[in-house]
């Protein structure tokens, strides 16, 4: 089992979801995967869940959100003290970006699916 405990934030429960690949991707390279989104369901095993619940020993977080609905997710995921946060195509946000930074996270401008593929991830 690879060390990256990922938190998918948008995560669905529909297949063609960028979000719904992304969960099943890491888990056929074998990283540990939690999720979160708008309804409560389950993609593989992996419970999405509502909300924001804690989690204990993220890595990274890739979000599957876009910039107008992220702010409210600000304290969650930096309180989750994750190493780095992915920002996939449409969901980049200078400010949030800014906020990782200034809480020492790593922050990545690119295709979640695309890393994993290209052994980036």
């Amino acid at each position: 089992m690879k060390e990256k405990k990922t938190l998918v934030i948008g995560g669905s429960p529909k297949r063609d979801r960028y979000s719904n690949r992304a969960i099943r991707l890491l888990l056929r390279y074998g990283y540990p995967v939690v999720s979160t989104g708008a309804r409560e369901a389950e993609v593989e095993g992996v419970k999405i869940e509502t909300g924001n619940p804690h989690f204990d020993d993220i890595h990274t977080v890739t979000l599957y959100v876009g910039p107008a609905r992220q702010p409210q997710l600000y304290d969650y995921v930096i309180g989750l003290k994750p190493q780095r946060i992915i920002f996939n195509p449409g969901t980049e946000n200078d400010e949030f970006e800014e906020l990782a930074r200034r809480n020492s996270i790593e922050t990545v401008a690119n295709c979640t699916l695309v890393m994993l593929n290209a052994g980036w991830f």
